[in-house]
This record gives structure tokens, sequence and C-alpha cells, in this order.
């Protein structure tokens, strides 16, 4: 895919995906989901990428969906935010056509399809938010697994003001992240969520200035890159999500039974032989190359 919103560079192990419609503050489109899904898919699969890094070009990280441009054809059936109004919708279509191009087209929320897709890769995801997230802007960066933020950040829930309901899976992601109350708060106030009090409920773990956020983002993707098993590493974030959602400690016993069983036989002996020698560990495994086990969720 050629990409028109995105600007997709890979160095030394990193992918940077810098949200790179600056003039109209990187607000979304359905073509930036859709290069965005592409680009987390590919990723995922890639082995020259060990980790991801997520920022905005300019001064904004992303304004949230861009109302103004997402129809611009008077023909289409779908309205400003993409549902195409001639369908009505049920459960049962959800569950029995979900991949429906119909579907994927007219009914799916599109920020839902992108943090999917973040969900889904095996890589680790680092959001360096540089300015306002508004909406999806704020939304996407959920399903990422640290999140950064500039002093200059902001983060937005704004659904209600809209008259709609929370996206991006984020009914799921944030009562994770911040508690139910909190996320409650924030969805029903449609406030504005400064740095600092997105740091105090635990949305961001740090904030930094701005000429210093995307250098503490590429020193923690460096040594991910470059002292971690890709495999092992694939294995702790859909552990960690997975696991964390089950209903019982002994699905999750299995799963690391298995993640034991294998990791122990093949990167751990590299790694306890390093600890032992006290030198870096040489790990050489692929995350295009994972368990049989894996993807375990899915028997």
């Amino acid at each position: 895919m050629r990409y028109e919103t995105l600007t997709h560079e890979i160095a030394d192990g990193i992918l940077t995906l810098t949200l790179n419609r600056p003039d109209k503050l990187n607000a979304f489109l359905l073509r930036m989901g859709e290069e965005l899904i592409q680009a987390f898919n590919e990723a995922s699969e890639n082995d020259d990428v060990r980790v991801i890094v997520v920022t905005g070009a300019g001064r904004a990280f992303c304004a949230g969906m861009d109302l103004a441009s997402v129809n611009s054809d008077p023909d289409s059936k779908c309205n400003a935010f993409g549902q195409n109004e001639a369908l009505q919708p049920t459960m049962a279509d959800l569950d029995e056509r979900l991949e429906d191009p119909e579907i994927i087209a007219g009914v799916r929320d599109a920020g839902g399809r992108v943090t999917l897709a973040i969900f889904e890769c095996k890589k680790p995801v680092i959001a360096a938010v540089n300015g306002a997230a508004v909406g999806f802007g704020a939304t996407m960066t959920l399903a990422m697994d640290i999140r950064l933020a500039s002093d200059k950040a902001r983060f937005g829930f704004v659904f209600s003001k809209l008259g709609i309901v929370p996206e991006a899976c984020s009914s799921w992601f944030l009562p994770k992240i911040v508690g139910i109350a909190k996320a409650l708060e924030w969805m029903y106030s449609a406030e504005i969520v400064s740095a600092a009090e997105a740091l105090r409920c635990n949305l961001v773990s740090e904030v930094l200035s701005p000429e210093a956020l995307l250098p503490r983002a590429y020193s923690f993707a460096k040594m991910l890159a470059n002292e971690r098993s890709p495999v092992s590493t694939a294995l702790i974030r859909q552990m960690m999500y997975r696991n964390s959602a089950l209903a019982h400690p002994l699905e999750a016993h299995k799963v690391e039974s298995l993640g034991m069983a294998y990791t122990t036989r093949v990167e751990g002996k590299e790694g306890v032989a390093a600890f032992i020698e006290k030198r870096p560990a040489k790990f050489t495994s692929r995350a295009s190359r994972m368990p049989p086990f894996y993807p375990w969720w899915k028997r």
C-alpha cells in the first residue's frame, strides 16, 4: 500500500508510524484507518520490525474524525462517521457477517478495526502523544502498550457531546486502564484531560517536554528491539491482554505452562547463559515463527 496519510519508516528494528496530516491536525480519515490496519498487520509478521512507535506530525497527535472530509461524495449512503444509513444492522449481522464487505464498509466502526489490528499485533507499541488527542486520537492509543505524553498533550473522550457512543473498542480498554469510575467520568463529561491529569490517572506513564518525548520513546524502543526476545515479547503482549480477561486464573496457568515449556527450551537457555556469564543475551527467535500453541485463544 502507498501511504497517503502516514509516514512509515523502519530503522534499527523500530517502525515509526507518523500520522501525517498536520494541516488538519492529523484528523482521522477512513483512508488513514485502512493504512493503519495495513501497517500493523504487516509489522506483526515483519521480522525487521521489533517495536512500533506511533506519533503525530506537527502540533497535534490526532484531532479525531475529520467530520468535514469523511463523506465528500454527495451520492454516498454513508454519514459523517462512515455508517451506511441504508442498512439496519443487527447483532446477528455482526456475529455472522463480520467480514462481509458490506458490513465492513458500512457498519463496522473504522476506529475499532484499527485498534483490533493493534491488539492482534505481535510487536510492542509505544504511543508518543505530542499534542491534542481527541476522539479517535485518544481511543486509538488505548490499544497501545506504553503511552508517553508531551506536556502539550491533551486527551478528549468527547463522544457524548456529539450524541454518539465510544468507539475503537474504548469501552473495553479504558476501564481496564483508568478504572470504571474514571472512565465513566471522562466519557460522561467529555471534558479535555490535561497531560498531568492523564498521568495521575495512569492513562500515560510519563509526561515529558516536547523535545524529550521522541528520544524517550526511542530509548525504550531500542531496549525492546535489541535486548529482548521477539517471541518472548510477543507472547508476553498477548498473554497480558488476553489472560487478564479470563474468568479464572487456572486458564492463565495453562497458557503460561505452555509458554514456559516452549521458551525455556529455546531462548530461555540463551537468557540463562547470558545471566551467568554476565553478558548481553543474543536472542535469535523470530515473531513470524511462533510456538505451536499460538494463537491459543482460537482453539
